[in-house]
Order: structure tokens, then C-alpha cells, then sequence
């Protein structure tokens, strides 16, 4: 996927003045602005099952791909699924179960499904485009991180981990019932919190995991960052499933990606190593928060997200280092 990402990236320049964020900062939305007050942010996302419950499943995408919005301070406005299905399998009310837990979020988000476009697929895929809106002076983006904001994160990792475990049914179903719950868990509340209190420089925690998304972070504002990985909250089960093995492939490619950028301390476990770049599916926002707005973030934080838990800061220092003590 980061390989994918890097190729794509250069073939996608803008010129256009309209144009507020583009695919050059690694972003989560694109973003476009319609007048001096408005903007549209837009995403897509869509993906194979990651569950064995099809309704599960499209809670999952449906949360996954909203939380790109949510991530850049924007409020949808509305989706459209996009949806592969193997049609000799049409009648067994899979798809349909899938289609309505996509339309079980988006009503928990507001806005409608309008329609959307399906292919026959001999693997189910499913996933939506989203469309939000936000303010062009309000924008919450990967680059505006600055030297001292804290970082914070609101859901815990180790979907990746618990995921890859179900395939070899060796994840409890309380493990795998806790990370569904965090997975189908939308980012709304978080991502409120963050526009009423003028922070503006966030990323939500998906595929290239904790350290990824933090390195773009990272880069995208010019900065270096720190954590601490005692502080990083996991699922419960995620260690022990870890430990034993069932790591997903694109949480090890995410390691090895890191190497030239990350500094890990002694203490650091090859586990933990591990968890931090557990490629995740519908993660939580990480925020960078200025130092004089941490208390009143937390304590909002504190009502509406799963955990709001302070990892670390960013500081000066070369663009996209990590440091993991």
C-alpha cells in the first residue's frame, strides 16, 4: 500500500487555486473550495471483508471510510456505496446484509446513501465514497502540526492483529466482539470536539498503522515526533495474539517501511514494535493538540471517544523521525 501510494502520488499534481489539499501531503480527503465559506472534502474507501459477519463487515466500511471526513474536521453531507459481489451468490442475502449495515452508520452519521456503483467480483469488496463539508478557515489537516502540540489518540490498536487471528479462528469471540465494536464506531464526536476547539492538525489511524500515519504527520508539518509506547492503549487480546503470531502481512511491510525513520528505544519489545505499525481498519484520530488547549480537548474527549489517551508530542527536528521510548 505505501509503495502503491508513492507511485500514485506524483501523478496527481493540481495547479487550481480551488484546490485545498491534494494527494502531495499524503492526506486523508481531497479538498476543493466551492467559495470563501465552504468547501467539499471528498474520499473513497472500500476494501474485502475483514470479519466473517457480513453486516459487521459493512458497519466496518461504512465507519472506515467516513472517518477520513472526520478526520479533516468536515461533516458529511452523503455516500455512495461502491460494492463487488460474486452474483452466483446474490441470492443468499449476504449483499444484502452487508449494503444495510453500510446504511446502519450512515444514519448514525446523519446522511443518506444515494446510490452507488457495484461490479461481480468473485470476492466481496465493499466500501463508500463520502462527502463532506467544512469551512476552508477550519480545515483540520495532516500538515499543520507545530512544534509542542501533544498527540493524542482516541480509539486503541490492534484491529489488524485481532483480524488476522479470526482467519485462523484463534481470536475469542470477547477479543474480536470489543474490536468489532471499536472498528463500527464512528469518529464524529471526536472530530467535533477538534473543530469546536480550533485544533487544526489530525490524521485518522488506518492502513499504515500508528507510526505511519504519525510519520506523515511528521513530514507533512516538518517536524519529528516522540512517543511513548507505555502510553499507547491497545484492544484487549492484541498483545497475546500478537505474540503469537497472528500479524497481519501489511502490519510487517509498515515495520520495515519505518526502519530508515524510526529510532526505538532498548526497552521496546520486537511485539510492541509490531503493534505500533498494526495496520488498522477504522482506527481513531490522532490529533497534535497546541499544549494550551490539551486539558479543555481531554475533558471533552473524555464524553464522546472510546479512550483519549496522550502518546507523545511533536517537536523540532528531522521531517518524519520518530522516536519510540
Amino acid at each position: 500500500m505505501a509503495e502503491l501510494a508513492q507511485v500514485l502520488r506524483p501523478l496527481l499534481p493540481s495547479n487550481d487555486p480551488r484546490v485545498l489539499v491534494d494527494a502531495t501531503t499524503g492526506d486523508d480527503a481531497a479538498v476543493y473550495r466551492l467559495t470563501p465559506a465552504r468547501a467539499l472534502v471528498v474520499t473513497v474507501d472500500f476494501f474485502s471483508p475483514v470479519v466473517d459477519d457480513p453486516r459487521d463487515f459493512g458497519r466496518i466500511a461504512a465507519a472506515n471510510a467516513l472517518s477520513d471526513l472526520y478526520a479533516m474536521g468536515a461533516r458529511p453531507l452523503f455516500a455512495l456505496n461502491l460494492f463487488a459481489f460474486p452474483r452466483a451468490h446474490l441470492s443468499e442475502g449476504w449483499a444484502e446484509e452487508i449494503l444495510a449495515g453500510g446504511a446502519e452508520v450512515a444514519a448514525q452519521a446523519q446522511i443518506p446513501v444515494l446510490g452507488g456503483h457495484s461490479i461481480d467480483d468473485p470476492e466481496p469488496k465493499y466500501g463508500m465514497v463520502a462527502v463532506g463539508q467544512a469551512h476552508p478557515d477550519r480545515l483540520v489537516t495532516n500538515a499543520a502540526g507545530r512544534p509542542g502540540d501533544v498527540l493524542i489518540l482516541t480509539k486503541p490498536l490492534g484491529t489488524g492483529v485481532i483480524t488476522t487471528a479470526l482467519k485462523a479462528d484463534a481470536a475469542p469471540p470477547s477479543v474480536l466482539a470489543r474490536a468489532v465494536d471499536s472498528m463500527a464506531t464512528l469518529n464524529a464526536g471526536a472530530s467535533e470536539v477538534m473543530v469546536r476547539l480550533g485544533v487544526r492538525c489530525a490524521t485518522d489511524v488506518t492502513g499504515f498503522g500508528l507510526l505511519g500515519h504519525l510519520r506523515a504527520v511528521a513530514r507533512a508539518s516538518g517536524l519529528s515526533a516522540r512517543i511513548e509506547a507505555s502510553k499507547v492503549p491497545l484492544l484487549e487480546g492484541a498483545r497475546e495474539l500478537a505474540a503469537a503470531g497472528h500479524v497481519p502481512g501489511g502490519t510487517k511491510r509498515n515495520s520495515r517501511d519505518l526502519d530508515a525513520d524510526l529510532e526505538m528505544g532498548h526497552g521496546v519489545d520486537p511485539v510492541t514494535r509490531l503493534l505500533l505499525c498494526d495496520a488498522q481498519t477504522s482506527g481513531g484520530l490522532l490529533m497534535a493538540v497546541p499544549a494550551s488547549k490539551v486539558a479543555a480537548v481531554e475533558s471533552r474527549l473524555a464524553l464522546v471517544a472510546p479512550v483519549v489517551a496522550r502518546i507523545g508530542h511533536l517537536s523540532g527536528g528531522p521531517a518524519g523521525r520518530i522516536q519510540v521510548t
